[in-house]
């Protein structure tokens, strides 16, 4: 028997491939150890802050308690509430606007629509409220021109709030829903249409059934973002409206009660866990879609 011999360039080709895995796992280390103090330093002062009784020290489930009662249930509730019917209504809103996008043959106005949405899904905050408090507060522009008072427009309220939460949320969901749209193979609807299928039912039939884990997974990230929001309802009802991110800024400052502070961590969990719940769901309809649509 004759022993094989290893090909030339086997053994310097396998010693390389090895001395390159050392070097790529240290090009990540500075990505890994910003995660660590940027993430994990806060998550664990979350997590010990939420299990600890203020007034003892000691390791307790007080907080926790605390924050799923009384008026922080009802600020958790409106929350997702809240959170619920705006990305509902952006889902529902953003899907023909994207597919108008997407069948328009005018690429200038395509490209600028894309643009739009890009800024606009990004604008928030103080400023936001400020626009829309100018346009159509109680002493709007809009308000007082058209007399919304008289017909029961109020911007400080639930509706009014959606409103202002759909004029980012819609252009998110046109980014989000676009690509999946453009994976839509044009054969599919000349094979609906061939044998007999109207566009209705090619839509009911083919394009919604293919789309649907694309819509569950944007009408799920819509949710998270309208949860986490903040600084536009703060700007725009303080304090008079039940939702879990104002109640958290009321007993970090202590403006309702004070040394509520690990109350406020308590609370901090529980919109962490409502976020891992959402992106549990998302994953998986994120990698379905993309094997539908690939």
């Amino acid at each position: 028997m004759t022993a094989t011999l290893p090909r030339a360039g086997t053994a310097p080709a396998a010693h390389l491939k090895r001395r390159r895995r050392p070097l790529g796992w240290l090009a990540v280390v500075p990505l890994l150890s910003f995660t660590a103090v940027a993430f994990g330093i806060p998550a664990w002062a979350v997590l010990s802050g939420a299990f600890t009784d203020k007034a003892t020290g000691a390791y307790s489930t007080a907080n926790l308690t605390t924050s799923l009662g009384g008026a922080y249930l009802t600020a958790l509730a409106g929350s997702v509430k809240l959170s619920v019917v705006s990305a509902g209504l952006a889902t529902l809103l953003g899907l023909p606007l994207a597919q108008a996008v997407v069948t328009s043959p005018h690429r200038a106005l395509r490209e600028g629509v894309l643009t739009a949405s890009g800024v606009l899904a990004n604008f928030g905050g103080v400023p936001l409220a400020f626009a829309f408090v100018a346009t159509l507060g109680n002493a709007g522009v809009l308000t007082r021109r058209l007399g919304l008072t008289d017909k029961g427009w109020d911007l400080y309220s639930f509706w009014g709030l959606v409103i202002v939460y759909l004029y980012f949320l819609i252009p998110l969901m046109v980014l989000t829903i676009t690509p999946a749209l453009e994976g839509l193979r044009t054969q599919w609807r000349e094979a609906a249409l061939n044998n007999g299928a109207t566009p209705a039912r090619y839509w009911l039939h083919v394009a919604l059934p293919v789309l649907l884990p694309t819509l569950l997974g944007g009408f799920v990230l819509l949710f998270g973002t309208a949860f986490a929001a903040y600084a536009t309802a703060a700007a725009i009802m303080g304090s008079s409206f039940p939702l879990i991110t104002l109640q958290i800024a009321d007993a970090l400052s202590g403006n309702v009660l004070v040394g509520q502070e690990n109350v406020a961590l308590a609370l901090s969990l529980d919109m962490v866990l409502i976020a891992g719940l959402v992106m549990a769901v998302y994953l998986p309809l994120q990698r379905r879609s993309a094997r539908w649509l690939a």
